[in-house]
Order: C-alpha cells, then sequence, then structure tokens
C-alpha cells in the first residue's frame, strides 16, 4: 500500500476533509458541524466515528450529554494539505 493509498483510506471519503478542515478553527458541536457543512447526519455520525477511530479528532464531552469534537495532533498535522487543496481548487475555478 502507498503512502498516498494509506492517507485516502483516512481521510478520503466524502466529507472527511470538509469536516477537518472545520475543526482547524476549533472545537465544533455536532450540530454545528451538521448545519454549516450540511452533510447528512447518517453520514456526519459515520465520517466522526471514522476520523475519531483513526485518531484524527476527539470527542469532548459537554454538560447535558452533548459533545464536541476537536482534532488530535494527528489531526492538525492536515493543517498543510487542506491549504494546499483549498489553493489548488482556487486556481483551478
Amino acid at each position: 500500500m502507498s503512502d498516498l493509498t494509506a492517507a485516502l483510506d483516512v481521510v478520503g471519503a466524502r466529507w472527511a476533509l470538509l469536516i477537518v478542515e472545520r475543526l482547524l478553527e476549533g472545537p465544533q458541536r455536532y450540530g454545528d458541524l451538521q448545519r454549516e457543512l450540511g452533510v447528512p447526519t447518517n453520514i456526519l455520525a459515520t465520517r466522526l466515528k471514522e476520523l475519531e477511530a483513526a485518531g484524527v479528532l476527539r470527542r469532548l464531552p459537554l454538560k447535558h450529554n452533548t459533545r464536541a469534537y476537536a482534532l488530535t495532533e494527528r489531526g492538525l498535522d492536515l493543517t498543510d494539505a487542506i491549504a494546499a487543496l483549498s489553493r489548488w481548487g482556487k486556481e483551478a475555478t
């Protein structure tokens, strides 16, 4: 398996990088992520579980059985890759 294949296994699924991009701004609650991204709730729940299992993000317990999500060091390591993809997308349009 190539290094790129390994990376895409973690963040290549639809919505995964957009979730990480939002979390670069700081911890976000589930409802805020869903509302701001417009991702269907079932897909958001799945991606959050996958990203947590991969060590990209972690859950933060809040009051009233709610939770927020924050990037781990591994997730923060994606900052440059997301910035480069954003620049590339801007140039492509």
